[in-house]
Order: C-alpha cells, then sequence, then structure tokens
C-alpha cells in the first residue's frame, strides 16, 4: 500500500497477451436462459470490470470462469485451459476474493497467511515465485499492524483486507474480485485502488472485478463490461461506452431570475448558442458531463433486463429527476 499518501497510479496499463478468451458462453437452468451468447477477452495485465444488474448473470460467468460452474455451452479458456477441465496447477494461477468467506476466528493474521501460503509452495517457477511473503503481502494490503492478532478482533476494514491478502497469497496472474471494497473507509478504499493498480502494472496481474460502484469501475478499469439481459450489451473504455449510450450532459443555468436545465448531447455547441442569443443575461451556468452511471442506466434502459434491470432504471430516473 502507499503508506506516504501519495497519488495512486492513474495511468491504464499497457497489455499483452490474451488471459481471458470467452465465446457464446451459455448457460441454462430447466428452461431458462440465464447467460446467452457471452463473448469477450481480456489480456494480461488488463483491469476489467463487469457491471451489471442484479439477476443479470454476473455471479454465474464470474463462477464458470473460477471452474466453479459448468457451463451449458459455449468455449472459455482461462489461462490457456478450459477451468471445467483444469487441474491444481491452474488453480494455483488463479486468485478469488469473495464478497466474504468463513474465515478463521482463533488464526493469528500471519499465521493464517503463511498456513495458506504453504499450499502453493509446490506451484512455483523461477518467474512467478510462490507464495507472496506474508509479511510483504500484510505490508501491501495495510495489515502490518494487526499481523498477530487473531482474526476475529479484526474490524470489518481490516477483515476485508484479509480478504484480498487470502486472494493474493499464491501470486496469482488473473485475479477475480467480487465487491473488493465493500466495508473499507475511503483511505483503505483509496489504498486499495493503488494496489490494483500496481498488480496490473508491475506485476501484469488480470483483473475481473464485479461491484456496484459506478465510480470505483469508472477509476480502476481499463473496460468496463455490462451484462443485460444474459449478454455483454456493451465493451469499452468508460468514455467509449458514453459515446455509444449518447447519454446526454445536463446544462443548467439562469436568465431574469428563473433557473433553466437542459439535457443535451451537444452541450458545448448548446452553450455557444444560448449565449448568443442571451448573452451577459445569462448566469450560474453549469455544465454536468454525463458520467459512467447516466451511460449504465441508458444501456440498461436500452436492453431491457426485466424486473432488476427496472428497479435499477427507476431508480436512476429518481436520482437524475432530484438533481
Amino acid at each position: 500500500m502507499n503508506s506516504e499518501g501519495t497519488a495512486p497510479m492513474t495511468t491504464k496499463t499497457s497489455c499483452g497477451g490474451v488471459a481471458l478468451d470467452v465465446e457464446g458462453l451459455r448457460m441454462r437452468y430447466g428452461t431458462t436462459d440465464v447467460l446467452r451468447d457471452v463473448t469477450f477477452r481480456a489480456r494480461h495485465g488488463e483491469v476489467v470490470a463487469l457491471l451489471g444488474p442484479n439477476g443479470a448473470g454476473k455471479s454465474t460467468t464470474i463462477e464458470i470462469l473460477e471452474g466453479f460452474r459448468l457451463r451449458s455451452a459455449g468455449r472459455v479458456t482461462v489461462l490457456g485451459t478450459d477451468p471445467a477441465h483444469a487441474d491444481e496447477r491452474w488453480r494455483a494461477r488463479v486468485g478469488v476474493v469473495l464478497q466474504s468467506w468463513r474465515d478463521h476466528g482463533k488464526w493469528r493474521v500471519r499465521e493464517l497467511l503463511t498456513h495458506f501460503g504453504r499450499y502453493y509452495v509446490p506451484y512455483a517457477t523461477e518467474a512467478v515465485p510462490r507464495p507472496w511473503d506474508a509479511d510483504e503481502l500484510l505490508a501491501a494490503v495495510g495489515l502490518s499492524a494487526q499481523a498477530g492478532d487473531k482474526v476475529r478482533t479484526l474490524s470489518g476494514g481490516q477483515r476485508r483486507r484479509l480478504d484480498v491478502a487470502v486472494g493474493l497469497v499464491g501470486r496469482p496472474e488473473l485475479l477475480f474480485l467480487d465487491e473488493p471494497t465493500a466495508g473499507l473507509d475511503p483511505r483503505a478504499r483509496y489504498e486499495f485502488h493503488d494496489l490494483v493498480h500496481r498488480l496490473a502494472a508491475d506485476h501484469r496481474t488480470t483483473i475481473l472485478l464485479t461491484t456496484h460502484d459506478l465510480a470505483e469501475a469508472d477509476k480502476l478499469a481499463d473496460r468496463i463490461m455490462i451484462l443485460s439481459g444474459g449478454r455483454i450489451v456493451a465493451d469499452g473504455s468508460a468514455a467509449d461506452l458514453a459515446r455509444r449510450a449518447a447519454a446526454a450532459d445536463e446544462v443548467s443555468w439562469t436568465r431574469e431570475g428563473r433557473h433553466f436545465t437542459h439535457r443535451t448531447g451537444e452541450s458545448t455547441r448548446f452553450v455557444r448558442e444560448l449565449f448568443l442569443e442571451h448573452g451577459e443575461a445569462i448566469g450560474d451556468l453549469a455544465v454536468r458531463r454525463a458520467s459512467l452511471e447516466d451511460t449504465y442506466l441508458a444501456l440498461v434502459r436500452e436492453h431491457g433486463t426485466g424486473s432488476g434491470g427496472a428497479a435499477g432504471a427507476g431508480a436512476g430516473q429518481k436520482a437524475v429527476a432530484a438533481r
């Protein structure tokens, strides 16, 4: 972690080689298709956020990629291997950080990491020494001061950092993060974002994360994929998605004591024309650019996702109306 409080790295990483290759992925339960023709790739060192309303199929997708669930159809290659037929050597290359896990409250923090680390010793290579040294890892996640504490005495935020450490102890080449900063305070979240950037940039770790925090996805991800109705309906940077969704900017101003608001995809042109028409009569001008939240809600509404999408879209519409 960044103990000096310096700003985290924000430059997007350069990537090479395919770490995740998914084509035509389908998952059916009975007569219901939860996933339909899901297709995407992720490269080594790339940070990808998978977004979508509840019930869109995010968890099912991740579980298939992790090898915890068998798919109904399609091709899936993770680090060059089909996870449905993967062995322990493959599993040693993959890290998983769950929303919660059944921890061992009586263990001390360093002892727990050392214990888990022993499982990775047989899978060490010259290129990737395993496991990650427990004290180095504790420093990386900001738990050095709690190294000798029992797990049950940790705060909620500290337990979340330990979750991350457990997922990293084997120095994974691919890391799955499920709501990684849930329960973290603002400083801990800031430091975790820095850690994610360093894992991708310095170690070329591929990271696939799910989150309901759209601002976090915008900060962390090289690419954002939106899963809706069992399909990937959008895939690109936040700016790419905004252009595709044609999400509107919001322009507000006052004139002659009245307040006005206008939504437009051409805010610069609109403001120029506004001043040409009314000149110095315009006051309190403000332009709010379309956010990732606006883009996300526009794409979810466009593709329709049933009850989950409708609920999410309705909440978003209320939030926009309240501004």
